[in-house]
């Protein structure tokens, strides 16, 4: 049987916590000067991936747990 191997995109992108994965809030990158502070501020803190995702990210990522 051959290694899994891990998605380095996806290593990249998400978290392993207790419950799941974390990930980043979209629309932090660029062009913040027109954004208010209060969006900015809600998008700084992690989401967590949806349960419908889990199990695609589970293949991405096999060792994460």
């Amino acid at each position: 049987m051959p290694k899994l191997k891990t998605n380095r995109g996806a290593a990249k992108r998400f978290r392993p916590t207790a419950n799941g994965f974390k990930r980043a809030q979209s629309h932090r990158r660029h062009i913040l000067t027109k954004k208010p502070g209060k969006r900015k501020r809600q998008l700084r803190a992690p989401s967590m991936v949806a349960e419908q995702d889990l199990v695609r990210l589970e293949q991405l990522l096999p060792h994460a747990k």
